[in-house]
């Protein structure tokens, strides 16, 4: 399942799912890897309301085959985690990829599917450790405390979980929700962290898709 189903607030009126990116939308690059993996065998896209024809075009444009569904997301990330699993047909695994992280490769995908495999509760997200010293701050601007940075892991897509728990999970969890692990999490499940990568970020700005774009370029000529 591939949600780009957000706002785009911070990209200057720029929608970033089909944003430029080396001469074609941003969706494409992270698409393809999906595409191209064997293991994979149906791929729910999940957009805004307004984007849902454009994203249908790029799939029939790019003669996309395993994209089942493009489908409208809801008002919340958990919203349309929810469309996306609805419009998928039940399977052993569900992998859950932020449509703004185009740097996901097929290597990546396969450490998901190896942890989510090792995993009590088959329950396995990417993370990578944080490099910076981390500040907890209140209202006012004050330090509260700062954290042993050895460990704090910044979490990232792809998450990966058994489709059973992951419907569990959407079933029964109430509140909101930044992510799917912490759903699982409310189930009382072990949730394993793989290792991700420095490469695979999400674009949020302008100044991204430029990081990105030389990340994609010294890929493509290493």
């Amino acid at each position: 399942m591939i949600v780009a189903a957000g706002s785009s607030t911070r990209m200057e009126g720029v929608d970033k799912t089909f944003a430029p990116l080396l001469g074609r939308p941003l969706i494409t690059h992270t698409l393809d890897s999906f595409e191209e993996w064997p293991v994979i065998s149906q791929v729910t896209l999940v957009l805004s309301a307004d984007s849902v024809e454009a994203g249908r075009s790029v799939v029939q444009e790019h003669a996309y085959r395993k994209i089942s569904r493009v489908v409208a997301g809801g008002a919340r990330r958990q919203d349309s985690v929810k469309a996306g699993l609805d419009a998928l047909k039940p399977c052993r695994w569900v992998m859950v990829h932020d449509g703004a992280r185009p740097g996901v490769d097929i290597p990546l995908l396969e450490r998901a599917l190896a942890a989510a495999y090792s995993s009590p509760h088959g329950a396995a997200i990417a993370g990578v450790p944080v490099k910076d010293t981390i500040k907890t701050v209140d209202a006012s601007g004050r330090i509260t405390g700062t954290p042993p940075r050895e460990s704090l892991w910044a979490a990232q897509t792809p998450q990966i979980f058994a489709y059973d728990v992951l419907c569990r999970a959407h079933a029964q969890f109430q509140g909101e929700a930044t992510d799917d692990a912490m759903m699982v999490e409310s189930l009382g499940h072990h949730v394993t962290v793989f290792p991700g990568s420095y490469e695979n970020l999400k674009v949020t700005t302008p100044e991204d898709l430029v990081v990105m774009e030389a990340i994609l370029q010294a890929r493509a000529s290493g």
